[in-house]
């Protein structure tokens, strides 16, 4: 599982989603999606009972996902 985790990740960070030659001018964004994954993966292999709040957490971790990339993306684009 780990080793998936860092394989994706290192995909993701040499161009997966992101053209590497514009990631490089966006080391911030970089490091929080690499975050973000982190906490995403930790949130989902948590027990469940939390009241609902874990549920949560995971649904607004994975916006914040979708924000910085988006973020990456429009930075890309302007």
């Amino acid at each position: 599982m780990r080793r998936t985790l860092v394989a994706a990740t290192a995909a993701f960070l040499l161009g997966g989603f992101v053209n590497h030659a514009y990631a490089d001018r966006q080391p911030k964004m970089r490091d929080a999606v690499a975050h973000l994954e982190r906490a995403l993966t930790s949130l989902k292999n948590a027990s469940a009972d939390k009241g609902g709040h874990r549920v949560k957490a995971i649904e607004l971790t994975e916006a914040a996902l979708n924000e910085v990339r988006e973020g990456i993306k429009f930075d890309n684009q302007h």
